[in-house]
């Protein structure tokens, strides 16, 4: 759930709806899911939120969606540190570049932005990189799509362009990261 808008513009029906499905959602299916992850060999939660970034270009560019997101990050990061010792990891997970989606076509520009973009795969390979390391040492962290497959030794990133051939530095940035 997604909409940009200004404070003064957001429908009250619309902030409490994008808090139910990014905080509310991401607690409710974390913490129905424990009693699973307790049981599991390799337990983790992995939450496709930024960073905390408390910078006022972020804050006050759309504070609705902004406090949605953050707080998929905040209870992210408290599952993890409330479920260490149970050796449940959690962390959050988070684009540099836009990803392809229809959110992007719709709400974020379109075609030009689109064509600038990373298709899903990449976000798919690196949650795949951070699901199947050690829960037990690999947790309470916001981690960056990039630096993750980085960090495994990717370092073409080519594959990734929405529209093959775009280099990295004509890709069009993903919000919250300066």
């Amino acid at each position: 759930m997604i909409d940009l808008s200004r404070s003064a513009d957001l429908a009250a029906k619309k902030y409490d709806l994008m808090q139910d499905v990014n905080v509310r959602g991401t607690f409710m299916l974390s913490r129905a899911a424990v009693p699973l992850l307790m049981e599991a060999e390799n337990p983790h939660i992995l939450s496709l939120s930024p960073p905390l970034n408390i910078t006022p270009k972020w804050l006050g560019a759309h504070t609705g969606y902004t406090l949605a997101k953050y707080g998929m990050t905040m209870a992210t990061l408290g599952l993890a540190a409330e479920f260490a010792d149970a050796g449940i990891a959690a962390n959050t997970l988070w684009p540099r570049t836009t990803i392809a989606t229809a959110a992007v076509q719709n709400l974020l520009g379109g075609d030009r932005v689109m064509a600038a973009s990373r298709t899903a795969d990449i976000y798919a390979d690196a949650a795949y990189a951070v699901l199947t390391k050690p829960a037990r040492e690999y947790t309470g962290q916001s981690l960056i799509v990039e630096d993750v497959l980085a960090a495994d030794g990717v370092t073409d990133f080519s594959k990734y362009a929405a529209v093959p051939g775009t280099p990295d530095d004509r890709l069009f940035p993903d919000i919250f990261l300066d």
